[in-house]
């Protein structure tokens, strides 16, 4: 029987979380990328490297699109397209820490299908399928029960405090924490351990996409920072910011937001 997505991303998420251990803590080369876009190592094309050649050999009729690889216009032609960060989380992979991830997803027509964030260092697996729905670790994934913004966990980074992003420059009353995996946000969003998350920079699909099938299977709604639902291989794949959470918390965070 054919192999399905989810384990194709499964079996391919620990193949990467195989490499990436073998590097962690080690020595090894980094770069830094183009326009400040940050830092790159061994690692990341390592596992790129390894994912493109072993997705694409089961599904080469798919489009692909990932951070490490150089963009192309012929993935807008398939119907179905890979979305992939293959090390989400360089910077605190380079300090050793343990709160990075890999993120992959699988697109069709603008909607994740597919996906798995798995952290490797914490043995977290999470995955989610429209057919089957999310889980972590074969548990089943539910956003947090909280029923208003109001000193609700907010995963946030600390420029998002600025009173200049909210509406009469009123910031509401969360409290804020942080992560450094945009991924593993997401995840843990959708595993219930907080309220919601919010990023206000243009955000990359591959960071974003497996993230938000996470929080909407568990749930939770995701959008970006207007409120618009989020679409996938676009012609140019950043996302307006991302707001996403357990759906009271949501709904407060964007009535209250002065995007610009």
């Amino acid at each position: 029987m054919p192999e399905t997505d989810l384990s194709l991303l499964i079996n391919a998420a620990r193949a990467a979380g195989d490499i990436a251990t073998g590097f962690w803590g080690q020595t090894y080369d980094i770069w830094d990328k183009e326009d400040g876009a940050g830092p790159v190592t061994q690692a990341d094309l390592q596992i790129d490297a390894l994912l493109k050649s072993t997705l694409l050999a089961q599904r080469p009729h798919y489009g692909w699109l990932s951070e490490e690889t150089a963009d192309t216009p012929d993935r807008l032609q398939q119907d179905s397209c890979f979305v992939i960060d293959p090390l989400d989380g360089t910077r605190s992979f380079i300090a050793g820490e343990r709160t990075w991830a890999h993120s992959l997803a699988v697109v069709r027509r603008g909607q994740v299908q597919t996906a798995v964030v798995y952290v490797p260092l914490m043995d977290l697996m999470y995955v989610a399928d429209r057919d089957q729905g999310a889980f972590l670790n074969d548990v089943p994934l539910q956003v947090s029960g909280t029923s208003t913004l109001t000193g609700a966990r907010v995963i946030a980074t600390r420029p998002v405090m600025s009173e200049t992003h909210w509406k009469n420059n009123k910031r509401p009353d969360f409290s804020r924490h942080f992560r450094p995996s945009l991924a593993y946000r997401l995840a843990l969003v959708a595993q219930g351990r907080y309220d919601a998350m919010i990023t206000l920079r243009d955000s990359w699909e591959w960071d974003i996409a497996a993230g938000a099938l996470l929080i909407e299977l568990a749930g939770g709604s995701v959008t970006d920072k207007f409120g618009a639902p989020l679409s996938f291989n676009g012609r140019t794949p950043k996302l307006r910011g991302v707001v996403a959470g357990a759906r009271a918390p949501h709904a407060e965070l964007i009535a209250a937001l002065d995007p610009q």
